[in-house]
């Protein structure tokens, strides 16, 4: 029954529930090592490093050239998503981290109209109503100006940051969807530390911190479960359209949630449980919608 179970969950739902794992697991010690003192751009580089070596070994197991074919495209999705990378790992530091991951996920809208514009990919109705549940649940965590009575307004920074990733993020999807004809995966994944890491360098400064054993330890998980998060999200990219596939990713906000509870002790609000049971709503018509589209229809 497990078997036959998993066997009729869609290719893109599986590798997004490993990938939205992961990187709930990755936000979790980026809030953790943050709490230790670690700067921002300090957290990116030791990710970067890790991911630069991780995914080189890779590279040359397959014996594969390290520069791909389409080098334009793969610096840009690099520099696009290590940009949004800082913006998203702000968020998390400053933020609870349910009300952080969940405002990352305007990346599906984004993606959405990305890929219509230019990969020529139709909107679902399912990904249409997956899209106004999310807009809906987001105005209710967000909450501009206190629209509610007794409502916590969150940062305007940490907003922005939070809104900048999604948008970054959704860019840097709709490339890899491109960039996933003429590319291999790993091609793919080493381009984004090739980048992140001097950028981060350059932007830390003199501001290096040395971290403890603990902090060292919670950068090196950093960079692993953000490996395994990318190698998910970038085959799941490759077995769905760009818009449904990012849809699927919407799982990580429950998983933020249950990890903000028990590791931080973070009570979502009334009006989070409310816009992140919205989301979750959306994602589930996207999936459902989109499994019922893919049935052949009968004929007559």
């Amino acid at each position: 029954m497990p078997i036959n179970f998993l066997s009729s969950v869609p290719l893109g739902l599986r590798y997004m529930f490993i990938s939205a794992l992961a990187f709930s697991l990755m936000s979790a010690c980026v809030k953790l090592v943050s709490h230790h003192g670690i700067p921002v751009f300090e957290i990116v580089a030791a990710r970067a490093l890790v991911s630069l070596i991780i995914s080189y070994i890779d590279v040359k197991r397959k014996r594969i050239s390290l520069w791909g074919n389409n080098r334009k495209l793969l610096f840009a999705r690099g520099a696009v998503g290590s940009l949004a990378l800082i913006c998203v790992y702000y968020a998390i530091a400053t933020l609870p981290l349910a009300e952080a991951t969940i405002l990352q996920y305007l990346h599906p809208v984004f993606t959405a109209i990305l890929a219509l514009l230019f990969l020529k990919e139709r909107i679902q109705l399912s990904t249409m109503l997956c899209i106004a549940f999310c807009l809906t649940g987001l105005f209710f965590i967000v909450n501009p100006g206190s629209a509610f009575e007794g409502a916590v307004e969150l940062p305007p920074i940490s907003i922005a940051a939070a809104l900048f990733g999604a948008f970054g993020s959704a860019i840097a999807y709709v490339i890899v969807k491109r960039l996933s004809t003429t590319e291999d995966t790993s091609v793919i994944i080493v381009y984004f530390p090739l980048i992140a890491l001097p950028l981060s360098l350059i932007l830390l400064g003199n501001d290096f911190v040395v971290p403890s054993f603990d902090a060292l330890v919670l950068l090196l998980f950093v960079g692993i479960f953000t490996q395994i998060g990318q190698i998910g999200l970038t085959k799941a990219m490759k077995a769905e359209v760009a818009s449904k596939a990012t849809a699927y990713s919407y799982i990580q906000v429950v998983f933020s949630i249950i990890f903000g509870w028990l590791i931080f002790s973070e009570v979502p609000s009334m009006w989070t449980l409310v816009g992140g049971s919205l989301i979750i709503i959306g994602a589930l018509i996207n999936v459902l919608g989109g499994k019922r589209s893919k049935q052949p229809k009968p004929v007559t």
